[in-house]
């Protein structure tokens, strides 16, 4: 599955309703209590090393202190996928020349790399920490407590909202809990995007130097052999129907006319039926190979005509329930439409379904596209299904594949790919 950032789900309508709210506030909590700890850490080793020191007992002390920034930075590096934004690679930190422990301090000593990682965690210790907490505190505390108004009526008979207003009374208390409903959606959505400021924070000042430009252009590499990709799919489909096929087109009709000049009954017509009904599948093989190259409908026509077509060619009956406003770029079309034509064939071979619909649109700046059918279920992406290569082409594309396929069904595959029409609908 491609994972999804915070930045992404704050940008869905079903944000309040998804994981993403509690996993925003398990990051900042999460960081608030982490950086507590670090800043105990840290203030206990810099004092207590910097008085032995003068005994040379504190130095190791010292030493250690320096070098704890780099499990800090594991952790931090690690608490990023809860943002949705890990996993960032590792500090480039070199390998020692020599074995012993002595060399591996002296070149973590001299590393950037070790004293930037101390400098996020005194930065964690220090700043960063309080910050989570408040804004847990504020955004998730605050409503919580409100909507807990009746509740402590009840238990005490009084609830002290601010320091000098106290609710004593049902009404009061309801009017405070009903307070604190619209306050808890504003809260969740800044706690989503206090996660994702915050892990970007995280993310630049953990990563190593350059890492975002390798990044970039790894990305824009992949793009490119994608459409080097295509462009060869589109020559050899073209190279095939203008060449090989009208050759055995010509082959197919040049042996239906010898079979008509062939005495009846004898062996040399046998013969030559048997050719031309060889030549004939052979040549609708080639049609179906040209089909699944790159299929002319597709480019004539557009995604949607395309599924219904791949639709009308499955075994197992499909229902096609599409809504696409016009054309949309060619990579994401080719992209959705072999995962459907993957997916097809997967019903097929393993699911024992009896049908399948396949459904979606173009929503909030997205293609969506679902195939769900109703076999036996227990699907997997990593047993061979074909469905791990198309992952990784639509990752390319910004977009997610995920796949749900719990035992006895039903199977649900969706994908996801960040675009916009190129051309209205005729």
């Amino acid at each position: 599955m491609i994972s999804m950032t915070v930045w992404q789900a704050l940008s869905r309508r079903g944000y309040l309703g998804s994981v993403w709210p509690w996993r925003s506030v398990a990051f900042l909590a999460g960081g608030a209590v982490f950086g507590a700890v670090v800043l105990v850490v840290i203030v206990a080793g810099a004092v207590v090393g910097g008085v032995t020191a003068v005994v040379l007992v504190g130095l190791p002390l010292l030493v250690l202190t320096a070098l704890c920034g780099i499990p800090v930075a594991a952790v931090e590096r690690w608490r990023l996928r809860l943002a949705g934004m890990g996993p960032v690679p590792l500090a480039q930190h070199r390998v020692p020349d020599a074995p012993g422990l002595t060399r591996w301090l002296t070149v973590r000593l001299e590393e950037a790399a070790t004293w930037r990682e101390l400098a996020y965690a005194v930065l964690l210790g220090l700043v960063l920490w309080p910050l989570d907490a408040l804004v847990v505190a504020f955004a998730a505390g605050v409503p919580l407590f409100l909507l807990a108004t009746p509740l402590l009526v009840a238990v005490d008979g009084e609830a002290k909202v601010v320091k000098l207003w106290t609710v004593d009374t049902w009404p009061g208390a309801f009017g405070v809990a009903a307070a604190g409903v619209p306050l808890l959606v504003l809260g969740a959505y800044a706690l989503g995007l206090a996660a994702g400021a915050r892990a970007e924070v995280a993310k630049a000042l953990l990563s190593a130097p350059g890492d975002g430009e390798r990044v970039t252009e790894l990305v824009r590499s992949r793009l490119r052999l994608v459409d080097a990709f295509e462009a060869e799919r589109r020559r050899i489909e073209r190279d095939l129907h203008d060449g090989a096929q009208q050759r055995l087109v010509a082959l197919t009709m040049t042996l239906g006319l010898a079979r008509l000049d062939a005495p009846p009954g004898g062996t040399l017509a046998e013969q030559l039926a048997k050719a031309h009904g060889e030549a004939e599948m052979v040549l609708a093989d080639l049609r179906e190979l040209i089909h699944g190259i790159h299929p002319k409908v597709l480019a004539d026509y557009g995604l949607e005509a395309a599924v219904a077509d791949a639709a009308d060619r499955s075994v197992v009956p499909v229902d096609v329930e599409l809504d696409i406003p016009g054309r949309l770029p060619q990579p994401v079309e080719t992209a959705a439409y072999f995962v459907v034509c993957e997916a097809l064939a997967n019903v097929a071979k393993h699911s024992g379904a009896s049908r399948v619909t396949i459904g979606g649109g173009h929503e909030d700046g997205r293609l969506v596209l679902a195939v769900r059918d109703d076999g036996h279920g227990g699907a997997s992406a990593a047993h061979g299904t074909g469905l791990t290569g198309l992952a990784d082409r639509v990752s390319v594309l910004d977009g997610r594949l995920s796949l749900s396929s719990p035992p006895g069904g039903p199977t649900l595959l969706r994908v996801e790919i960040p675009c916009r029409p190129t051309e209205p609908r005729a």
